[in-house]
């Protein structure tokens, strides 16, 4: 029996999601240094100071506990 090549990915992979045509938004909240945009069913967040730099990629589910983290509070530094 032949092997599948067929290449699934791990667990907890990243997608390689083209960002070139993203369309980021900033934040209406505070200095607008977060941008996030929308991609092919994940979001996508990056530095709007070092917009060539690298993004963070989220499925849904994790944005959403993202999300509810900072609004708990979770990430603040004090």
């Amino acid at each position: 029996m032949a092997e599948s090549t067929t290449e699934h990915p791990a667990a907890g992979a990243r997608p390689q999601l083209d960002l070139s045509n993203a369309q980021w938004q900033s934040s209406s909240q505070g200095p607008g240094d977060v941008q996030v945009a929308f991609v092919e069913g994940y979001i996508a967040m990056r530095d709007g100071r070092s917009p060539e730099g690298p993004s963070l990629i989220f499925n849904p589910g994790e944005w959403r506990a993202f999300v509810l983290g900072a609004r708990d509070g979770e990430f603040d530094l004090t």
